[in-house]
């Protein structure tokens, strides 16, 4: 197999591992956890494996003082957009939740638009309307139910926070620091999101049944290790915009587990609006600057962006 035939099978496993996510958290919830039990694990078993990763390659776990006030704010925001899509799959399809996750670029270029000044080209306009229409074809189902506005608003924060994270992660008091070390300190800082509000362990939930334990390590190995190393991978042989646009298999796989293992429903309208929505944000991240803002990293829960070579 040729290098880019590797880089290409590697984005695809990348985004495919990442959308596994609801296929190991329904059956946890099924069995009586909730989302911040389930993540507080998640985050807690993947820590000594990127720590594992840092050692692997040499690096050191050294930080500059200067360097750990971001660090923390941008660990709370991933850990955040974590719960918050976690939380959604209590109020919608997976499927659909992973899909309207996927919007986030479209934040990002708005984000840039309003509070940085950067120009919105007429692609980029574009494409937000595509992708409106495709929330509005999610909104009502062929039964003419709507979706919850409660899991709704829990995935646009998602998104949003995500968002704000990429954006922030490339500020320039963090250009030194390597991808891995900056995900691996962010897992850290994280982790207190979800020890504050489980009250340092006292609350929380274990699974009811020993092989669910399973789960939660595949959480920490499939959609986490495995996704991040398949990206940096891929990124090096074909370039980050390419492996971007590979992250369309996240919603995709999502979708797949959720029909088929969930018995979640798909009609007509519900692909159509998937679709228009991976259409709109593959175009803006391979027509726009947007891949200049999703470098630093693409797999720490959710998502799509991408990383600098040079890092690595």
């Amino acid at each position: 197999m040729n290098t880019k035939a590797k880089g290409y099978l590697l984005g695809a496993v990348a985004a495919a591992t990442y959308g596994m996510n609801p296929l190991f958290a329904l059956p946890l919830y099924k069995d009586g956890m909730d989302p911040d039990s389930v993540l507080f694990f998640r985050y807690l078993f993947a820590i000594p494996l990127l720590g594992a990763m840092l050692k692997f390659r040499g690096r050191d776990f050294k930080l500059r003082r200067q360097e750990i006030p971001p660090l923390i704010v941008l660990g709370l925001l991933v850990a955040f957009s974590s719960l918050s899509l976690f939380l959604s799959y209590n109020y919608m399809d997976a499927g659909i939740a992973s899909t309207l996750l996927f919007i986030y670029p479209i934040f990002v270029a708005l984000i840039m638009a309003v509070g940085f000044h950067e120009r919105l080209s007429p692609q980029t306009l574009w494409c937000i309307l595509l992708a409106l229409g495709g929330i509005g074809l999610l909104y009502r189902s062929g039964g003419g139910t709507t979706l919850n506005l409660t899991g709704t608003l829990f995935v646009m924060g998602s998104a949003l926070s995500y968002a704000i994270y990429i954006i922030g992660v490339n500020r320039p008091r963090l250009q030194s620091v390597a991808t891995l070390k900056i995900t691996f300190y962010i897992l850290l800082f994280g982790l207190s999101l979800f020890l504050l509000r489980l009250k340092f362990g006292t609350e929380v939930i274990l699974p009811g049944r020993w092989y669910l334990w399973g789960n939660l390590l595949a959480l920490a190995v499939f959609p986490t290790a495995i996704s991040f190393l398949c990206t940096t991978v891929a990124i090096q042989h074909i370039g980050a915009t390419p492996t971007a646009i590979l992250g369309a298999l996240e919603p995709v796989t999502a979708v797949f587990f959720g029909v088929m293992i969930f018995g979640e429903t798909i009609t007509p309208r519900i692909a159509c609006g998937i679709g228009l929505i991976i259409l709109a944000v593959s175009l803006i991240v391979a027509g726009g600057k947007i891949p200049g803002y999703l470098v630093r990293f693409r797999r720490l829960f959710p998502r799509l962006p991408l990383k600098r070579s040079r890092h690595r």
